[in-house]
């Protein structure tokens, strides 16, 4: 095969002369060059495209199993707080009512003590105040709940305080009321011998009397005129069956003649407790009883606290 070429300039003709196998060479390699290029692009786009799904996919579950996830512990949360927050109510209920009930109490004690003076005021906070420190900085604000909670906690504790406080004035005034020696010895008869200097009734002499004398029906009762402890009940030269208590303070007091006693040592007796019956025992001309206060162990005039008005 022959190729004709003409110049457009000069207008000569050349003839190149071309082989049939050369040119079917050249086309085939094209041919083969053009198909691997082809395929190579079409294979690495489709493994692109099927890459970028495949990655597509899997980022797309992920965040799926990850919104699911979280929603779980969310609910979870959310059902956990419900519960703390039903338990802090309830809580919160219990002490409510724990301190209305020792509110109740702390007026009702204030009411029968007869404190009347605005120490123990029930129905409000007790006061409470000080300077701020320089430079302290703000404190972290707590939730809405919790402080209430603390509140209450306060409260309680405050109330608790005041009636510790209330309990042990109430104690110290009975104690001191049940000590408090006031009244005769009995509960009825007559003083027939005074304390002090008197002619005695078996000498005829003058004589120290160191307690007042008490007639009364044989028989009757003999009371402590005060609260104590028994430290001596039988017979006593002089007194006959003696009955002696000790008040606390320095202070006991004496009952003889008794016809019978009715403690024993060791015994805690209360004001106005039946102790003995009367009687005429010992140096005596007749039922009465002999009634002594000593202070410190001396006597003294028991008529000042005969005649003293009983505490209410």
């Amino acid at each position: 095969m022959n190729i004709v070429y003409i110049d457009r300039k000069t207008g000569i003709s050349r003839t190149i002369p071309v082989r049939v196998p050369l040119i079917a060479s050249v086309l085939l390699v094209f041919s083969i060059v053009v198909g691997v290029v082809i395929s190579a692009s079409f294979f690495f786009l489709n493994g692109s495209g099927l890459l970028a799904q495949g990655s597509e996919s899997s980022f797309s579950g992920d965040i799926h199993a990850d919104v699911t996830a979280n929603a779980e512990k969310i609910e979870l949360a959310q059902k956990d707080a419900k519960q703390q927050m039903t338990a802090l109510t309830v809580r919160m209920a219990e002490l409510q009512a724990r301190l209305t009930r020792i509110d109740a109490l702390g007026e009702r004690l204030v009411d029968v003590a007869k404190l009347h003076n605005g120490e123990f005021d029930f129905s409000a906070a007790p006061p409470v105040g000080g300077p701020q420190e320089e430079g302290a900085e703000d404190v972290y604000e707590r939730p809405s709940f919790i402080k209430a909670l603390d509140q209450l906690a306060a409260d309680v504790e405050q109330r608790e305080q005041q009636l510790e406080i209330l309990e042990s004035l109430l104690a110290n005034r009975k104690i001191q009321k049940e000590v408090y020696l006031a009244g005769r010895p009995i509960k009825w008869g007559w003083m027939s011998s005074r304390f002090g200097r008197r002619t005695d009734p078996f000498t005829g002499k003058l004589a120290w009397h160191q307690g007042v004398d008490f007639a009364g029906k044989d028989g009757s009762d003999i009371i402590s005129v005060g609260s104590g402890v028994v430290t001596w009940a039988g017979e006593r030269f002089g007194y006959g069956l003696l009955v002696e208590v000790n008040h606390g303070g320095g202070y006991s007091t004496r009952y003889a003649h008794a016809k019978e006693v009715s403690v024993k040592v060791g015994d805690i007796v209360h004001k106005g407790q039946t102790v003995a019956l009367m009687g005429s025992t010992g140096r005596s001309t007749g039922p009465h009883v002999h009634f002594e206060v000593l202070k410190n162990g001396r006597p003294v005039d028991p008529t000042r606290y005969v005649n003293r008005r009983v505490k209410k």
